[in-house]
């Protein structure tokens, strides 16, 4: 799969952003390509064993659903998160039962939501959900889109890192 094209070097702010969050979206998907079953979910880093390729699809997956559709756009969870206050930090990332494609058509349908949900809000337009979910207040719609690039950069980061011992695969081509 080749990446997403970069946005256009002098393109305005908000093409900037969501192109540059769609650049690094893309590589997730090129970092999966022709891993099997057993390796998508092999555990290779023995102090972090939910960090395997399917659980951080699954994690980037969440992490878009929590920060677009219920903070940005304030829909309230109805119970569908994996996560709940007396659960497990990374309950998002036990997926050993889920197959990859699953997971990545998941996280591209959750992403494109993510995208239609910035494409009606101004960059100015601050969180809607109905919990305050940290204490410096709600963040802007830029302050998210900044946040997850970073987050899916960061992640993209570990994805390389695993994939590399899993097979060798390298680079970005």
């Amino acid at each position: 799969m080749t990446p997403v094209a970069r946005p256009p070097l002098t393109s305005d702010e908000r093409t900037q952003l969501i192109g540059w969050l769609d650049v690094q979206r893309s590589f997730v998907r090129m970092k999966c390509e022709g891993l099997s079953e057993a390796d998508a979910h092999r555990q290779l880093l023995p102090t972090s064993p939910l960090m395997t390729v399917a659980g951080i699809v699954a994690h980037l997956r969440w992490v878009e659903y929590s920060w677009f559709h219920l903070n940005l756009a304030g829909v309230p969870d109805t119970g569908q998160t994996p996560w709940t206050e007396d659960g497990h930090v990374d309950a998002e990332m036990f997926v050993d039962d889920v197959p990859l494609a699953q997971l990545l058509d998941e996280y591209d349908a959750e992403c494109a939501r993510s995208n239609e949900i910035v494409a009606g809000v101004s960059l100015d337009d601050v969180e809607k959900a109905a919990v305050a979910v940290r204490p410096g207040g709600a963040a802007s719609t830029r302050y998210i889109l900044c946040h997850m690039i970073e987050e899916t950069a960061r992640h993209v980061g570990h994805l390389d890192i695993i994939r590399e011992l899993i097979d060798g695969h390298r680079s970005y081509n």
